[in-house]
């Protein structure tokens, strides 16, 4: 036979979780319209990825590859290229000429943006890139680029550079 108290704890038990249900019943009903209004997201929302710009309009990122070696899904593709004088993109020595993410592959676990020793690469709010067609899932560095901030000025890219070899 059931000892009492056993019993009554159960009981209890019932009566709590009844309770709860009971209270969430009352509440209001919370609803997005998502497709007519813009989804409300976390500041901590880990979105497609950006490649962030300096206050002077100049890429962040100096080709370092640390993203690259970080990223457990290895979707992160990246050649780098020498800063000259006449062609200066970013602050350092180097520059990122190519920058791909590939999107079939990514898990959007944000050890990229961790391993980034300049802060160049973040995750954005965007979600809205399902597509029937993986081609269009491969991201490259113009998709990903901020716009440069008012009041800087864009990269210097002399008349005088030399055309790149490809």
């Amino acid at each position: 036979m059931a000892n009492l108290g056993d019993v009554f704890g159960a009981a209890s038990a019932v009566v709590k979780g009844m309770g709860v249900t009971l209270k969430e019943m009352m509440s209001p009903t919370v609803t997005e319209n998502y497709p007519d209004e813009p989804a409300k997201l976390q500041e901590r929302y880990r979105g497609v990825h950006e490649l962030q710009r300096d206050e002077n309009g100049m890429e962040k990122c100096v080709a370092c590859f640390l993203c690259a070696a970080a990223c457990p899904a290895n979707c992160i593709y990246i050649e780098a290229a020498e800063n000259t004088e006449q062609v200066r993109i970013s602050g350092g020595e180097r520059y990122a000429k190519v920058y791909n993410i590939d999107y079939n592959r990514c898990i959007f676990c944000g050890f990229c943006v961790e391993a980034c020793p300049t802060d160049a690469i973040t995750h954005g709010h965007g979600f809205e890139i399902a597509s029937y067609n993986t081609s269009t899932l491969i991201y490259r560095k113009e998709d990903m680029l901020v716009k440069i901030p008012e009041g800087a000025k864009p990269p210097v890219i002399s008349e005088w550079a030399e055309p790149s070899a490809h």
